[in-house]
């Protein structure tokens, strides 16, 4: 039932915008696996039309795109920085298509509210659902990046990243320095024969 409903969502979002189809034709037939946390597997197969079907029980995934917990909230962000939370296993020309999809494929919720509230109650409401959002992103932001900076100066519990590199430099310099000193004890210990 979740399965039937994810698959229909998706081929949803990407009958609206057809060059995301065009996109996912090439590959016709391979199956993708989605999985997240605390969710259910979702096995899909592109169709011949870059839709989406339900794959069959024995098909074998080219593509396994694992996410982890952490990252779910932020994948309604649309940031690729998340998308380092995210694993991509398998195909790699696939994954690349996968990627781009992630970044450029959007839902146009406002065309489906207009063919309910009509055009321009939908142009209203998205609007107003867009400027909530942008509203709560930028609050977002601001808050992680005020935690960040307290924790890395007012009360350090995280390094500033100045500070993890100057102690790699140091552990750099320290692992040379006693190379060298290595090599010197060795050569005087070969002059006194020892």
């Amino acid at each position: 039932m979740l399965t039937q409903s994810a698959v229909r969502s998706l081929n949803h979002v990407l009958g609206q915008q057809a060059w995301a189809q065009q996109r996912l034709v090439p590959f016709a037939g391979r199956t993708l696996e989605f999985r997240m946390s605390m969710m259910p597997t979702l096995r899909v197969t592109i169709g011949l039309n870059g839709l989406l079907e339900n794959a069959t029980a024995e098909a074998v995934p080219d593509l396994v795109i694992t996410t982890k917990p952490s990252a779910i909230p932020y994948l309604l962000l649309r940031d690729e920085a998340v998308m380092s939370e995210v694993e991509l296993n398998g195909s790699t020309d696939l994954a690349q298509v996968v990627r781009l999809l992630f970044l450029e494929l959007e839902w146009d919720f406002e065309e489906d509210l207009s063919r309910v509230f009509g055009d321009v109650l939908a142009h209203r409401m998205a609007s107003t659902g867009r400027s909530l959002f942008s509203w709560q992103r930028d609050a977002g932001v601001r808050l992680a990046q005020n935690f960040s900076e307290y924790w890395t100066e007012e009360n350090p519990l995280i390094a500033r990243r100045a500070d993890t590199v100057q102690f790699g430099s140091d552990v750099e310099r320290l692992r040379d320095d006693t190379e060298r000193l290595e090599k010197r004890i060795e050569r005087l210990q070969r002059q006194k024969g020892i």
